[in-house]
């Protein structure tokens, strides 16, 4: 009798694609990209589903100055149900910040306030996505998710995040998979 192989999946510095049968409002129709998965969990952030805010404001919210005009109307994203009250910043090229966790050679999130000081002084780094709140998944969670067909998983495009807008980063992720999400199916099958 031969034991059936486990799967150690990592899939840091992946896309998560929502399946449409998505149920729970915070992931349906979403694009999160997966910052750590390890046998603790995984963290990621959502990355098309902009808020009804513009980092102007958040600037002016946490006391910063915004000085660099080409921030001034980006928004700012629900990065995912986990601390909302907390922002996460997406960033490229990931630089040396206090609390900054590496997700390959060029790409980081960081969680600390020099970060945004940065950005409010010298537009460095000039690629962001800034985030209110996280999506994390206890261990085992989210290979239990990916198990039911919550998700599709595909490597992460970075051009997607930082160079499309918002509504064409899902779409987009898709192609990477060469699907049209119009043509997904509401119920996924087995093989």
């Amino acid at each position: 009798m031969t034991k059936a192989p486990t799967h150690n999946v990592n899939l840091t510095n992946h896309f998560l694609i929502a399946m449409p049968a998505m149920v729970d409002p915070n992931f349906a129709r979403t694009l999160t990209f997966i910052c750590e998965h390890s046998e603790q969990g995984a963290l990621g952030v959502i990355v098309n589903r902009p808020m009804d805010m513009s980092l102007d404001a958040l600037f002016d919210r946490i006391d910063l100055k915004l000085e660099t005009a080409q921030f001034h109307d980006m928004p700012v994203y629900f990065g995912g149900p986990v601390q909302t009250d907390r922002g996460f910043v997406l960033h490229r090229p990931a630089g040396t910040w206090h609390s900054t966790l590496s997700i390959g050679e060029s790409i980081a999130l960081t969680s600390s306030r020099d970060i945004l000081e940065s950005v409010g002084h010298s537009g460095e780094p000039a690629e962001i996505l800034v985030t209110l709140g996280y999506a994390g998944w206890s261990a085992g969670q989210l290979e239990h998710e990916l198990a039911q067909n919550a998700w599709l998983t595909v490597a992460a495009d970075h051009a997607i995040m930082f160079d499309l807008p918002a509504e064409e980063r899902l779409p987009a992720a898709m192609q990477l998979l060469g699907i049209d999400f119009a043509n997904l199916s509401e119920v996924a099958g087995h093989a």
